[in-house]
């Protein structure tokens, strides 16, 4: 005769009891480290003791100045929105293509700089602008009219 698990209510009880004695893991896996120098730390879910989701947190590397500095690989992981951490060359190639995004911006705004001091903005037409919108000698009043015309 096979051994039937038992339906009474205090065997229930007794291997839950037996079961919450069981040592707990209170210290975290470690699972990376980002290029600030945060370290990210999990203990994975346990259904079998009535955990569904994984616990994930990181430590700040400098905790008494942490001016909340993530990657968003290590957030998405953190909330939960990534199954798997970002790996090494993933974080290499969003920094790489990040400087790259600086390198253009910084060449864009020198570049629109220069273009700023060749054009200079319309002059006022002085004395016609007494409403609420400014009037320009380049732009028209009345549309279809040539501006130059009176």
């Amino acid at each position: 005769m096979a051994n039937k698990p038992s339906r009474d209510i205090l065997g229930i009880i007794w291997k839950n009891f037996c079961k919450s004695l069981r040592p707990r893991q209170f210290r975290g896996n470690y699972i990376g480290e980002d290029y600030f120098g945060n370290k990210y730390f999990e203990i994975p879910a346990n259904p079998a003791i009535g955990k569904r989701k994984a616990s994930r947190w990181f430590e700040p590397a400098d905790k008494d100045a942490f001016d909340n500095e993530l990657t968003a690989e290590w957030e998405a992981w953190l909330r939960g929105r990534r199954v798997d951490p970002p790996t090494r060359e993933e974080l290499v190639k969003n920094l790489q293509i990040m400087d790259m995004k600086k390198r253009n911006a910084a060449e864009l705004d020198a570049q629109y700089a220069k273009g700023k001091d060749d054009k200079a903005l319309p002059k006022q037409v002085e004395g016609e602008s007494i409403g609420t919108y400014p009037k320009y000698k380049e732009y028209e009043i009345v549309p279809g009219k040539d501006p130059t015309e009176k």
